[in-house]
């Protein structure tokens, strides 16, 4: 469009009289108007300019308007056609429509219904735009499935999908445990209501009260105003927590009473709060073992563990690497203006043998940066090289990141092999958390910014990569 309602439309006929007066009329209502008296010459205009709209007549000397349909489809053309003559019977107006013509409208066209047609086609036009942009945006949280484990996975999302059921999804870090999240909510009956997400490592322990259920002005020192928390964020659809295995003991005990009474009390309020929300939760721990531990609120683990859906890491579903690695390649390219690249043969064969610590989510890192890097339609293994990390995900057919490690040099070169790769799965395992890191792993957090120094991890680089 050229301006908000305005519209750029290419107009063939070789009556001179019938451009003139359509053209004009386009103009006085704020449209542009090009003009060409032959489909050959339309062709051309058209390779080399954007139309919203274009009016064409059928009967004309050499290629007639039929055929220029024909062409237009041919070459990819999407802009809208609208096909007019003075000879229309039945037969070239289904044909006209089978061929993709939006509309067929018969000579002399009265000014207002012309203009009323060209006021239909760009709301068409513009309702197909919105929707494609839409696909396009939602293509970010698509699940892309092909290989027999993830079809297996679907199956069970289908399955509970559309009961109120609890579902607990259970999977390493990167491996997509928040687009299972979102599928589910989009297959179940809340789909038209919201899909809220609260990470519960990402937050600070005294604050996650506040995020789950908001605060009233003044409840505690910078509480400015009152603040709307998850819960009723989410009111009528689906609240994700993902990672609940690093939820504070006590703020567990507050998420299992309102899970049983299905009210909330914002923080510095005095009456509760009905909230009617399906609560799906995830972590990267073994819950089991937590609860054994007391990390973890039993009474809770059976509140939320009602369905799990064990997510397998990609190195498990080798299989749907060229799938993914083809899915992400068109969605970055769309987002960015890129030209689409395909892989060659020996490219997904170094993917597929890739141990993926980071899994799904590092896959698509390296996607992006792959399709940066290389200068080429298809991108090769030579580029697979400069796009890989060093470390932490060497070629391991059977193995994860920790095991695909040195084999060969002295003991210390081996043991420091190791602890690098450990550390750099841990650190994706945590989304590059130096708290949370050095918890799981038992170290001060101090002494893990050193270790990493001494290893030669460059924090600052992993996390632009993620």
């Amino acid at each position: 469009m050229t301006a908000a309602g305005k519209a750029h439309i290419l107009v063939i006929d070789d009556d001179a009289n019938t451009l003139a007066s359509l053209s004009r009329a386009f103009r006085l209502a704020g449209h542009e108007a090009t003009v060409c008296d032959s489909a050959a010459r339309a062709l051309d205009l058209v390779r080399g300019a954007r139309f919203d709209l274009i009016f064409s007549d059928v009967v004309m000397p050499g290629k007639d308007g039929l055929s220029l349909l024909e062409d237009l489809k041919r070459e990819g053309v999407a802009t809208p056609v609208i096909l007019i003559s003075g000879q229309a019977n039945i037969e070239m107006a289904v044909r006209a429509t089978r061929l993709g013509a939006l509309d067929f409208l018969e000579k002399p066209i009265s000014t207002d219904k012309l203009l009323v047609t060209v006021e239909n086609a760009l709301k068409l036009s513009r309702l197909e735009n919105e929707n494609r942009d839409l696909r396009g945006r939602l293509g970010r949280h698509e699940l892309v499935w092909s290989g027999r484990t993830m079809k297996e996975l679907m199956a069970q999302i289908d399955r509970v999908a559309a009961s109120e059921t609890r579902v607990a999804i259970l999977g390493e870090t990167g491996t997509g445990k928040e687009l299972v999240a979102r599928t589910l909510h989009e297959r179940s009956g809340r789909a038209g209501k919201a899909f809220v997400t609260l990470n519960c490592a990402a937050v600070p322990a005294e604050l996650i009260e506040s995020e789950l259920f908001g605060h009233e002005k003044g409840s505690f020192t910078g509480a400015t105003g009152r603040h709307i928390g998850k819960f009723e964020q989410a009111a009528g659809g689906t609240l994700f927590l993902d990672e609940i295995g690093d939820m504070p003991l006590g703020m567990q005990a507050k998420l299992l009473r309102v899970l049983e009474e299905g009210e909330i009390e914002r923080v510095g309020g005095d009456r509760p709060i009905a909230v009617d929300v399906r609560v799906v939760v995830a972590t990267h721990r073994d819950l089991e073992d937590a609860v054994r531990r007391n990390a973890f609120r039993a009474d809770l683990f059976h509140r939320v563990y009602v369905f799990p859906i064990h997510l397998p890491p990609l190195r498990e579903r080798r299989e749907e690497i060229p799938a993914l690695a083809a899915h992400f390649a068109k969605q970055i390219a769309g987002q960015n203006g890129w030209k689409p690249k395909t892989f060659d043969a020996a490219a997904l064969d170094r993917l597929a043998r890739y141990a993926w610590p980071g899994n799904v989510r590092e896959l698509r890192n390296v996607i992006e940066r792959l399709l940066l890097i290389s200068n080429e339609e298809s991108v090769t293994a030579a580029d697979l090289e400069k796009a890989l990390p060093a470390a932490g995900g060497s070629p391991a057919p059977d193995g994860a990141g920790i095991g695909a490690v040195a084999h060969a040099g002295t003991l210390a070169e081996r043991v420091e092999s190791f602890e690098r790769a450990l550390l750099i799965e841990e650190l994706a395992r945590h989304n590059h958390h130096m708290t949370n890191t050095a918890k799981a792993l038992g170290l001060e957090r101090s002494h893990l910014y050193k270790k990493c120094q001494q290893l030669g991890i460059d924090l600052r680089a992993m996390r632009k990569i993620e």
